[in-house]
């Protein structure tokens, strides 16, 4: 059996729009090129495909159309420049986050050696791998609670070991809670930069999209009546374990812009340089500030 790969992709892109689906020919095309294991940019060459792989193809758009993660699907997610394994459990990476890392990094590269990073609510690494393959030469300490989650991170480390150790860089894993202060207390007031995507969505608000709402686990998602329980415990660790001058930023809602450095500011003798940051869309999406040398409660 023969079939067209523009027409495949025409009638899969149509079914996912009627589904709301944010990028349908994207992801039809994704998803074909998945079943034919070749890249998405080859598809223009495809002249036919077989009956068992439209078959195959049509069951991932159904399921897509039913809004399952896109990622789930073919069990990749791309961040930077990473290809994660991902899947139920894991909080998927968003490109927006992709800012709060480059701000990271680049802090990090004007430490000049034995550069050390914390990654807290690691998820599935994307954040603590893009600073340990972006800056050579850093150690990067990721801090995950969720058992499932803790599973993908250590997958995701052990499948990128290569690529760290020809840089010169290490990620070391912990299972535990990011607002344990005794959990990295070696570390206190040694670390240059600390990353966080937390889970900041209020408990009692729903997710818009579907993908999140059905798919993404609970334990990466809400924190609190305000959606900061766990920010208000990375605030407090980050002054710790940081340095003066150290770096540190947090993820958060769009809605989040005032009341996220409203944490910082709180602590004046701590935190200095605090700043509110907007993602690819111009929306406020995480806040970044530098340890003082201050009378805080770092040691």
């Amino acid at each position: 059996m023969q079939n067209d790969s523009k027409e495949t992709i025409s009638k899969a892109t149509l079914l996912l729009t009627e589904a709301q689906v944010s990028s349908p020919q994207v992801d039809a095309e994704i998803l074909l090129a998945y079943v034919l294991g070749v890249e998405r940019n080859q598809l223009t060459s495809v002249n036919q495909i077989s009956g068992e792989q439209l078959f195959e193809f049509e069951n991932l758009v159904a399921r897509r159309a039913n809004r399952v993660p896109l990622q789930h699907l073919t069990g990749i997610a791309y961040f930077r420049h990473l290809e994660l394994a991902v899947g139920p459990g894991v909080f998927v990476p968003r490109p927006e986050t992709e800012l709060l890392v480059e701000a990271a990094i680049k802090h990090l590269k004007t430490v000049s050696s034995s550069r050390i990073a914390i990654d807290l609510c690691a998820g599935s690494g994307a954040i603590a791998l893009s600073l340990a393959l972006e800056v050579p030469g850093t150690t990067v300490h990721a801090v995950e609670l969720s058992d499932d989650a803790f599973k993908w991170l250590t997958h995701n480390v052990v499948d990128h070991a290569e690529k760290l150790e020809a840089v010169e860089s290490h990620v070391i894993v912990h299972h535990g809670n990011a607002g344990d202060q005794s959990l990295l207390s070696e570390l206190f007031n040694q670390v240059d930069a600390l990353v966080s995507n937390p889970p900041y969505i209020p408990s009692e608000m729903i997710p818009r999209d579907p993908e999140a709402r059905d798919h993404d686990p609970a334990i990466a998602l809400f924190s609190g009546a305000d959606g900061l329980d766990v920010a208000r415990e990375v605030v407090v660790v980050a002054a710790e374990l940081l340095k003066p001058g150290g770096f540190v930023g947090m993820e958060h809602a769009d809605v989040q812009g005032e009341s996220m450095p409203a944490l910082f500011d709180a602590m004046p003798n701590t935190w200095t340089n605090v700043k509110d940051n907007l993602d690819y869309n111009k929306l406020p999406r995480f806040t970044t500030a530098v340890r003082s040398v201050g009378d805080g409660v770092g040691r």
